[in-house]
C-alpha cells in the first residue's frame, strides 16, 4: 500500500513539475515575444511610479497583454526598481521585454512634448509640439514671438515638468548678438553670457538642453560644434585657394551664407568671390556693407544708401580690398564646404534673377543685361 502511495506521489510531482516547467516556458516566451500594440504610443512614467502601475496602463492601452508575467519578468531582470521617469516611445510590436527595457534604460524622453526655441535671422519663435506616435512626427500647439509676444497659457504646464523636451535652433545666417538675445529669452536656462561670442563661431544647429543648462554651457556647445566643422572642412579643402587661414575661410562663408538661401547656388556663390579674391576684385557684398552698418545686432530693415555704399568702414567691400576683418554671421556646414570647395567656374558676377535665385556672369556686359533684366521683373513686382 505505502509503496502505491510512494509511486502515485513521484508521479504528481513528476506532473507538477513538468507543468511548472512549461508555466515557466509559456511565460518567458510571452514575455519576449511580439507583443499586441498594433501603433506605436507615447508612456508617460510620472516620477514615483513603479511597475504595478505602469503594466496597469501598459494593459489598458493595449501594449501587453500580462500584466502579472511584465512585472514577473522585470523583477527577474531586476529592473523593478530601475523605472525612470519621463515619456518614452515604445515601438509596435515591441516585446515586454523590449518595454522594460525602454521604461528604464535612462536618458532624455523620447516622445512627448517638446518646446523648440528656434532663433532666426528676421525674428524668433517659440514653438510648442508634440509626438504623434502614430506617424513619429511633432505637431505644433502653439508658438509665440518671445520678443513682442507673452507666453501662450499652453506653454505653463510643459514647461513645469520635468519630461518636457526643449531644444534650441540656431538657423543659418544669425548673428552672434542675435544668439545671445535670443538665449536670454530661454527661462529655462540659467546665468549670463559674459562675453559676446565671436562673429561666425557658433554653428547652426539643434541642440538639445536641459532645465537648469548654463547659457554659457550651450554658447559653449555651438562653439565646440563650430570648430569641429571648420576643422573637417579646412582638411578636405581644394587646392589654389586665396585663403590664408581657417578664420578668412570663416569670413567667407558668412558672406556666402548671406548670399543667398538657395542650397543649390552655395558653391557657385562661392566661385564668384573666389574668383574676384584672385582677380584683385573688390567683393561688393551688400551683406557685409549691411554688418557694418548694423555690427550684426538686428536687421537694417531698408535698402542700403549711395552714401553708406562709399563710407568707408572695415566692412565695406566696395571700398576696402579683400575681405572684412570678421564674418558677418554664423555661417552652417554647407556654406563652410562652398567656401573651401567652390564650384569651377569664370564667374564673376551675379545679380537676382526674380525667381529666389541668382544669375551670374562671366564679363560685365553679360551682368549689365542681368541687372536690366532684374529691373524690369522689379519695376513689375512694384506695378502689381
Amino acid at each position: 500500500m505505502w509503496r502505491a502511495v510512494a509511486s502515485n506521489a513521484l508521479t504528481l510531482l513528476i506532473v507538477f513539475l513538468f507543468l511548472g516547467g512549461g508555466l515557466i516556458l509559456w511565460g518567458k516566451r510571452s514575455y519576449e515575444t511580439t507583443g499586441p500594440l498594433e501603433q506605436a504610443i507615447c508612456v508617460r512614467v510620472e516620477p514615483g511610479s513603479n511597475m504595478t502601475k505602469i503594466s496597469r496602463k501598459l494593459e489598458t492601452d493595449g501594449a501587453i497583454s500580462n500584466g502579472t508575467i511584465f512585472r514577473l519578468g522585470a523583477d527577474y531582470s531586476d529592473k523593478s526598481d530601475q523605472l525612470k521617469a519621463g515619456s518614452f516611445l515604445v515601438p509596435e510590436g515591441a516585446s515586454m521585454r523590449d518595454i522594460v527595457d525602454i521604461l528604464t534604460r535612462g536618458g532624455a524622453s523620447t516622445c512627448g512634448t517638446e518646446i523648440v526655441y528656434r532663433i532666426g535671422v528676421t525674428r524668433s519663435e517659440f514653438v510648442l509640439r508634440e509626438l504623434d506616435p502614430a506617424t513619429n512626427r511633432y505637431v505644433e500647439q502653439a508658438a509665440y514671438d518671445p520678443a513682442g509676444d507673452e507666453a501662450p497659457e499652453a506653454f505653463a504646464e510643459p514647461l513645469s515638468r520635468a519630461d518636457t523636451r526643449h531644444r534650441i535652433a540656431l538657423a543659418e545666417g544669425v548673428t552672434s548678438w542675435q544668439v545671445v538675445e535670443g538665449l536670454k529669452q530661454v527661462s529655462v536656462l540659467t546665468g549670463d553670457v559674459v562675453e559676446l561670442p565671436a562673429e561666425g563661431t557658433l554653428a547652426p544647429h539643434s541642440y538639445e538642453v536641459r532645465s537648469g543648462d548654463t547659457r554659457g554651457s550651450v554658447i559653449g556647445r555651438m562653439a565646440a560644434e563650430q570648430d569641429a566643422i571648420l576643422e573637417e572642412a579646412w582638411k578636405n579643402r581644394v587646392d589654389g585657394l586665396p585663403l590664408a587661414s581657417k578664420e578668412e575661410a570663416l569670413i567667407l562663408a558668412s558672406i556666402i551664407e548671406k548670399e543667398t538661401g538657395v542650397p543649390e547656388e552655395r558653391r557657385q556663390v562661392a566661385s564668384v568671390f573666389v574668383n574676384r579674391l584672385k582677380q584683385g576684385m573688390r567683393l561688393q557684398t551688400d551683406p557685409a556693407v549691411i554688418y557694418g552698418i548694423t555690427k550684426g545686432q538686428g536687421v537694417l530693415g531698408r535698402g542700403l544708401r549711395q552714401s553708406e555704399l562709399r563710407r568707408e568702414t572695415p566692412w565695406n567691400t566696395y571700398v576696402i580690398a579683400g575681405l572684412p576683418p570678421t564674418p558677418i554671421a554664423n555661417p552652417g556646414r554647407a556654406s563652410i564646404e562652398a567656401a573651401l570647395n567652390p564650384a569651377e567656374t569664370d564667374y564673376v558676377f551675379f545679380v537676382a534673377d526674380g525667381s529666389g535665385g541668382h544669375a551670374f556672369a562671366e564679363t560685365l556686359a553679360e551682368h549689365n543685361a542681368n541687372v536690366a533684366k532684374w529691373r524690369r521683373i522689379e519695376a513689375e513686382q512694384d506695378n502689381q
